[in-house]
C-alpha cells in the first residue's frame, strides 16, 4: 500500500510547489506590468502639460478658453491648472485657487486626492512638473487608474500607494480597512512618479487554487499510484515463482 502512495505524495508535493512559483512569479511580473501601465496612464497627463506649457504665464481671460476646449477634447482630462509661483491663477475646474496652490506648492510630482470641493465623492490623480515656473497641473478621475488595475483579471490584488493614500480596482484609503495581499506579496517603485504598487493575493488564495487543482490532478495520481503497486505486485510474484 505505501508503494503505491509514494507517486500520489510525490505529485501532490510537486504540484504545490509548482503552484507556490507560479503564483509568486506572477505577482512579481504583474507588479512590474502595472507600473508600466500606470507610468503610461500618467505620461498622457505629463503630455496634456507640454502642450499647454506654452500658454502659462499669461493672462487667465485670454487662454481659459483654450484649456476649456482641451479638456473637453481630451478623453481623460478632468481639468487644467495655470500656475504662476507655485500660485493657481486659472483653472477650468470649480475648485477654490487656495485648493489648486497647494498641490503647486508641495513640490509633487503626483498626488492621489479625495478633497476636491468640486468632486468631494470621487478620487482625483494630479500631475505637475514641480520645478515648472509658471506650470500647469493635470487632473484625471481616479478611475483611469483602476481601469489599468482592473485589467489584471488573475485573482491578484494590486494596489497603488501615492504617498499615506491608496488607490485599487474596488476601492480607495476611504475604505473600512484595507484588501488582504498576505500571499506572495510584491511591491515596486515607479522610478518616474514615485508611487508604489504592491501587488498580492488574498488570505487563503493559495490553498483554494491547491484545492481546483487538485480535482483535476488527483485521479491521475490515484491511476499512477495503482499502476506501481500493480507493477511491484506481478514483481513479487514473478520473483516467488522463479524462487519455486
Amino acid at each position: 500500500m505505501s508503494i503505491g502512495a509514494i507517486p500520489v505524495l510525490s505529485g501532490l508535493l510537486m504540484m504545490n510547489y509548482q503552484l507556490d512559483r507560479k503564483l509568486e512569479e506572477n505577482a512579481k511580473v504583474s507588479v512590474q506590468e502595472a507600473i508600466f501601465s500606470i507610468d503610461q496612464a500618467l505620461g498622457r497627463m505629463e503630455g496634456d502639460l507640454d502642450l499647454i506649457l506654452p500658454l502659462a504665464g499669461k493672462p487667465c481671460d485670454k487662454v481659459l478658453g483654450t484649456l476649456e476646449q482641451r479638456v473637453a477634447n481630451s478623453q481623460h482630462l478632468r481639468s487644467l491648472i495655470l500656475t504662476r509661483d507655485q500660485q493657481a491663477y486659472c483653472a477650468t475646474d470649480m475648485d477654490p485657487l487656495a485648493y489648486n496652490s497647494a498641490f503647486a506648492l508641495s513640490g509633487r510630482q503626483t498626488e492621489l486626492a479625495f478633497d476636491a470641493p468640486s468632486s468631494p465623492n470621487a478620487a482625483i490623480i494630479k500631475v505637475q512638473r514641480p520645478n515648472s515656473n509658471p506650470g500647469i497641473i493635470a487632473t484625471a478621475y481616479g478611475r483611469q487608474l483602476r481601469d489599468e488595475l482592473r485589467a489584471f483579471q488573475d485573482g491578484l490584488i494590486l494596489l497603488l500607494e501615492f504617498g499615506d493614500l491608496y488607490i485599487w480596482s474596488e476601492g480607495d484609503s476611504r475604505d473600512a480597512q484595507r484588501p488582504s495581499q498576505v500571499e506572495f506579496t510584491e511591491r515596486s517603485v515607479s522610478q518616474k512618479h514615485g508611487y508604489v504598487v504592491i501587488g498580492g493575493y488574498p488570505k487563503g488564495y493559495a490553498t483554494q487554487e491547491f484545492r481546483l487543482s487538485l480535482h483535476q490532478v488527483l485521479p491521475s495520481l490515484v491511476l499512477a499510484g495503482v499502476a506501481s503497486m500493480f507493477i511491484m505486485y506481478l514483481g513479487l510474484t514473478i520473483s516467488g515463482k522463479k524462487k519455486g
